[in-house]
């Protein structure tokens, strides 16, 4: 429960009013390089044209294609691998990338759709690694509570890309991490993917039914 909790409120925070953003470099700040995905997902969720009957599954692959093009999901998926990564073929390791990425966009691209109108601060911007990477400490601001998260990012090619998010101090990579670790270390890497692959088929059919009542 605390872990769909961080998940939504990490998808919350990407579609919120962005404050507080410092001076650009060429690459723009991390903030905003956020900021420029945030326009673009509140401009899709409050366009007439997805609000049509039969559009929300366009609406939900224009959503996945925003938050692919700002989240480093090889980044993230090599890290929440760690240790078990080094080991796996070119062939697995692309195939654990696509599963990865598949899974967190498709498991809670619904939950942006929840938006309402929530904002969120930038309280820091810490570069590091001679400034190929930053923490960016923000607040979301909802009617009853502040959220602190932090987004991790790294500088490749010129542009900022999301690779970690800490929600109230715990991290999705760690967390990531941890569970694939265990059942790795209990089953096998076959056995992560059986159950990655599996729950990502549930969730399709799920988001396939949910688009044809819509």
């Amino acid at each position: 429960m605390k872990r769909m909790r961080r998940l939504f409120l990490l998808l919350i925070s990407m579609t919120v009013y962005v404050a507080g953003i410092s001076e650009l470099s060429a690459a723009g700040t991390p903030a905003e390089s956020v900021r420029s995905t945030v326009d673009a997902v509140i401009n899709t969720l409050k366009d007439q044209h997805f609000s049509q009957p039969g559009k929300k599954q366009e609406r939900r692959e224009k959503m996945r294609a925003l938050i692919n093009d700002r989240f480093d999901f090889e980044e993230m998926a090599q890290r929440s691998l760690a240790r078990h990564w080094q080991p796996r073929t070119s062939a697995e390791k692309k195939e654990f990338v696509e599963v990865f990425s598949d899974l967190i966009e498709s498991s809670y691209i619904g939950k942006i759709e929840l938006y309402t109108d929530e904002k969120i601060t930038y309280d820091r911007e810490t570069l590091k690694g001679d400034g190929k990477y930053s923490v960016v400490s923000t607040t979301v601001i909802t009617k009853n509570v502040n959220i602190p998260i932090e987004y991790k990012l790294i500088l490749k090619n010129n542009k900022w890309w999301v690779y970690d998010v800490t929600i109230e101090g715990v991290s999705f990579i760690s967390t990531y991490r941890e569970q694939y670790n265990k059942i790795i270390v209990k089953e096998s890497f076959d056995g992560l993917m059986k159950k990655m692959r599996s729950k990502l088929e549930e969730i399709k059919t799920l988001e396939e039914q949910d688009s044809a009542k819509s």
